[in-house]
């Protein structure tokens, strides 16, 4: 899908420019004087000042976005494998719990990370129905079981700071898992990234009308109109974290899973 984006910026750009190179032929003389000239390239370095920091900030907002939930993601593995690590001290009456704790972290890579090979734990969900984003029902619904089994579990004698440090940790994977679950979401930018691309569409317009009818020029205006499609595609791939080139991987979640399986 990102790529896809990435070939229609490509293309609309390409063809913006190419527009300009035609509608330079078809003008008269007049209409490309030296005065006309210097009033478009006026306008033209205007548009680029602006297209030029609002590309910057995108991505760099872009990327603090990715950054984030890569670092909500690890936070959220760890959280996981500490809240097992947790239960494996209260004694063996939760050793169901850890059970349910492990399908439901296997559960979650498979549903995640759909192209990636899924790990098994006997008496994990069936997770061809999950949706890829979101909150899903089944996974929640074996989050809270294992939230209400440390809720109720009674501790062993000497034990009892031990449950209180099971209810926090619970309660801190809780938060972290609504984070990574926002995360996962993306920001609905689509409508912004669209009237960027028409703007950047009539600066190559521009682009095409200004540069002569020379290979070297037509090469720096292809040049152009590949890095930009580029920027555009990077930006579009850090808004779903979870997707495309640069999408977050599993390899903590797997980590944390290995973890609780010692």
């Amino acid at each position: 899908m990102e790529l896809l984006y990435g070939l229609g910026f490509l293309l609309l750009f390409g063809l913006s420019a190419l527009a300009g190179l035609a509608l330079r032929m078809r003008l008269p003389e007049e209409h490309l004087s030296k005065e006309n000239m210097d009033a478009v390239r006026l306008v033209t370095g205007l548009l680029v000042t602006f297209a030029a920091l609002v590309l910057s900030l995108q991505l760099s907002t872009a990327r603090s976005s990715f950054d984030a939930a890569a670092r909500n993601r690890s936070a959220y593995a760890a959280q996981l494998a500490r809240l097992d690590r947790c239960l494996q001290h209260m004694g063996p009456g939760l050793e169901q719990s850890r059970q349910i704790l492990r399908r439901y972290v296997a559960a979650v890579i498979a549903s995640t990370w759909p192209s990636e090979p899924a790990p098994t734990v006997p008496g994990m969900p069936d997770v061809r129905a999950m949706a890829v984003r979101g909150e899903d029902v089944v996974l929640a619904r074996m989050i809270d079981e294992v939230g209400l089994a440390i809720d109720t579990a009674a501790p062993a004698p000497g034990l009892a700071a031990v449950s209180v440090r099971c209810r926090a940790d619970y309660a801190s994977m809780q938060e972290r898992r609504w984070a990574v679950i926002e995360d996962g979401n993306g920001p609905q930018g689509g409508v912004f990234v669209g009237i960027i691309g028409f703007w950047l569409a009539l600066v190559f317009l521009s682009f095409g009308l200004q540069v002569p009818r020379r290979l070297l020029s037509g090469i720096v205006l292809a040049i152009g109109v590949i890095c930009v499609a580029s920027v555009m595609f990077v930006i579009v791939d850090l808004a779903l974290p979870y997707q495309g080139l640069f999408g977050i991987r599993s390899v903590a979640m797997r980590e944390a899973l290995a973890d609780m399986s010692r």
